[in-house]
């Protein structure tokens, strides 16, 4: 039997791997780019809008060999560009918001960026799964800029509150403690779980509004840069408030 090993395959393989290395490279540089959009836009509220919509961001990608399971469940040819056109949650970002609010309008922001196209957008918000399950999806193209080459990736974006994010944590371990068959009795209880998760959220969304209201009746004449807080004088402010009538 011949050798995989000959000089001829062993050039080969060393392309291989070369493609390889870059296919994979690029699902980390979206990631990187748009980490870097959602910490821009992190930034802007804290000092604009003295508020922080993100709570918590991860990001992951998947190993080759999960990569590999879904080619093969899927059916995928085993080609590079057929895994990148049809596999789209290589790249992932999870963003964890305070409220349900926050959530629609960091998704319109990211959106409506002009680099940003959005190829997929799902609503589990307002479309709950049978189980329960709340989250909005979004599979967003990211152009990645290399030495020679642009190339459009797919990253999966998924929003979610707090109380959301908790209950989709809990049904992930229940879901593989039980082997992927959870008894009917515990399905109902997550059931449940996901509709006090919800009536959790709309209520401190009403909170939230009462606060905002409050906050616009303030006289603050202070704003924040480089995390320290500064005044601004009174004369300042009204010869600016003139100038703008």
């Amino acid at each position: 039997m011949e050798t995989l090993f000959t000089p001829s395959n062993v050039k080969k393989l060393k392309a291989v791997k070369k493609e390889l290395t870059r296919f994979m490279m690029t699902y980390q540089f979206a990631l990187d780019e748009l980490s870097t959009k959602i910490d821009i836009l992190q930034q802007e509220f804290h000092y604009i809008h003295d508020y922080n919509p993100i709570e918590h961001v991860k990001s992951r990608i998947k190993t080759p060999e999960s990569i590999l399971k879904k080619v093969h469940r899927k059916g995928i040819d085993l080609t590079l560009p057929a895994i990148r056109d049809t596999i789209h949650d290589i790249a992932g970002i999870r963003i964890t918001c305070s409220f349900i609010s926050d959530i629609y309008e960091l998704s319109y922001m990211l959106e409506n960026q002009k680099d940003i196209q959005v190829v997929e957008r799902k609503d589990y918000i307002m479309n709950p799964k049978p189980n329960g399950y709340q989250s909005l999806h979004l599979i967003l193209e990211i152009p990645v800029f290399m030495s020679d080459r642009v190339l459009d990736v797919y990253v999966e974006v998924q929003i979610r509150t707090i109380a959301m994010d908790f209950w989709a944590s809990l049904e992930h371990k229940i879901y593989y403690k039980y082997n992927h068959e959870a008894p009917p009795a515990i399905l109902q209880e997550l059931k449940e779980a996901a509709e006090t998760a919800g009536r959790l959220d709309e209520k401190m969304e009403r909170l939230h509004k009462e606060i905002n209201k409050a906050k616009e009746t303030e006289n603050d004449t202070h704003f924040i840069m480089n995390h320290e807080k500064l005044h601004l004088p009174e004369e300042f402010l009204a010869t600016y408030i003139n100038s703008a009538r």
